[in-house]
């Protein structure tokens, strides 16, 4: 059976095809991918022939997708399988009849299994973890089968996948890595909890699974065996989730590895010791979800559970010891006000945060939040409401709306110069004000990537000219103001340098741009 998963280039390469693929090609069938824009997507698709194609979709970017599968649709023969966050928390988007099915929750086994059946002409139907209509009205859900319990025996991700299609992600020197699946957390606004107890009614201690430091080292030597490679991205919610793993994988990482990356901590889990085995493994920059400085926001409306002085004990701790710091933060909660907003600029700005990143609130289906703001009367009412951008603008009628987003605007400026509260606060209920305020952030906001570029660059001795944060500044501004006017003017290369001036970018890669 052949396999195609159809995806936008984003900014960051996607690990979830690069494990589905693994999971098709041992069992022996064929995949590949087609990153889109390409201008030969449609002659690919007519010449590969694929018996399926799937789809991950996420809350705000559903209906280009469904749209896009609809003329596919009209075009070929082929079994569509949507997956990702929305369809599992939203099953009756199967109803469109142009889709044959939904894989709900994890996928490698579940799409082994279908193509198994498709390909004998079996019936497909009792897969566990799909869903379908056959009518348009009912939908049917399957039982979800165990979630992956070894998460070693998965193999190493299928890079091939994504790197054949599109090949800004083979070039990039920096690549992104997972060593855990789900996370003990609850947070109101993420989707663990829900995936976890709406969907597989899991204990933590089976939801919240861990690549062994064995599995994690030779996955990265492999990457750096066949690829560029000088810079590693973790990407795990908590990387100190475990003491006893993250002792063993900053003992043998700088003798096995050696290779600088970065991370995201808990700071309700951080340890002094933890911050210097990373500093000594050498990681150059660490990320800490402050959230909101207001207590009442963090731990009742997003339930992290965590003290200020656990935020800023670790936050301390990063700076101490000579790491990066960079922050996640979230503006507009339901029920919150602008003063309580400023106050969080103000944590961050006591921690002397190096690179804040921030966000607006955004409740998506199922999410104890959606929860909150339908309580509140203040729901986003249609799932298509949901902006594509997490953090251009609430999707709920909060407080001082107005003033939340262009604090938004402001958020990085202040936080590394506070003495611009005034100016801003003047500005913060200005409506006009908002686009000049979002040419300020674009701006800035590429200032503090080339200060992380310069970070990375140091820690693999590149100190060349074309480095210096100048001109490297210079160089993404009139690059990036030269692709938005091509753009224009629809050049076919356009796309292409777009995303890669934002490979790396922290703003994305963190999911906040």
């Amino acid at each position: 059976m052949k396999v195609m998963h159809i995806t936008r280039t984003l900014p960051q390469e996607m690990l979830g095809p690069m494990y589905l693929s693994r999971a098709v090609k041992d069992a022996g069938h064929d995949m590949r991918a087609v990153c889109l824009p390409d201008p030969k997507w449609l002659s690919k698709i007519k010449e590969y022939a694929p018996d399926v194609i799937t789809w991950s979709t996420m809350t705000g970017n559903q209906q280009p997708i469904y749209d896009l599968n609809r003329v596919l649709k009209r075009k070929f023969d082929f079994f569509s399988l949507m997956g990702g966050p929305h369809v599992t928390f939203v099953p009756d988007e199967v109803k469109d009849p142009d889709i044959d099915a939904l894989c709900i929750g994890e996928g490698e086994e579940a799409l082994v299994e279908l193509l198994g059946k498709l390909e004998r002409g079996d019936e497909w139907r009792d897969v566990r973890n799909l869903a379908y209509s056959d009518d348009g009205r009912e939908v049917i859900k399957n039982p979800v089968r165990p979630l992956v319990s070894d998460l070693d025996s998965l193999g190493f991700p299928d890079r091939d996948l994504i790197y054949d299609a599109q090949s800004l992600y083979r070039e990039s020197p920096r690549k992104v890595v997972v060593t855990q699946r789900g996370c003990p957390m609850s947070c109101s606004f993420c989707f663990h909890h829900a995936w976890r107890n709406k969907i597989y009614g899991a204990r933590n201690s089976e939801y919240v699974r861990k690549n062994s430091v064995d599995y994690v080292i030779a996955q990265v030597l492999e990457m750096r065996r066949r690829y560029p490679l000088d810079f590693v991205h973790f990407l795990d919610d908590i990387f100190n989730l475990d003491s006893q793993w993250l002792a063993e994988f900053c003992e043998r990482w700088p003798r096995e590895v050696g290779l600088p990356f970065d991370v995201i901590l808990m700071a309700r889990m951080t340890r002094e010791e933890h911050i210097a085995q990373l500093k000594d493994a050498g990681c150059i920059y660490a990320r800490i979800a402050f959230e909101a400085a207001n207590d009442h926001i963090r731990n009742t409306i997003y339930r992290k559970n965590t003290e200020r002085s656990q935020l800023e004990d670790a936050a301390g701790w990063i700076k101490k010891y000579g790491i990066r710091l960079g922050s996640l933060n979230m503006l507009g909660a339901p029920g919150g006000t602008v003063e309580d907003d400023i106050a969080t600029v103000e944590l961050n700005v006591k921690c002397k945060v190096d690179h804040p990143l921030c966000s607006i609130v955004q409740p998506y289906p199922e999410f104890e939040l959606n929860d909150i703001t339908r309580e509140m009367g203040i729901a986003v009412a249609e799932y298509d409401d949901f902006p594509a951008q997490f953090n251009r603008e609430s999707s709920i009628e909060v407080k001082d709306k107005v003033a939340i987003e262009n604090l938004h605007k402001w958020f990085p400026i202040l936080v590394r110069h506070p003495k611009l509260m005034p100016l801003a606060k003047r500005t913060l209920g200005v409506r006009v004000a908002r686009m000049p305020l979002l040419w300020m952030y674009m701006l800035y906001s590429e200032w503090m990537v080339t200060e992380q570029n310069t970070l990375y660059n140091r820690a693999q001795g590149k100190r060349g000219v074309m480095n210096w944060p100048a001109i490297d500044y210079t160089k993404r501004i009139t690059t990036k103001g030269a692709v938005r006017l091509l753009s224009l003017a629809g050049a076919k290369v356009v796309n292409r340098m777009a995303t890669r001036l934002q490979m790396g970018d922290e703003r994305v890669t963190a999911h906040m741009d």
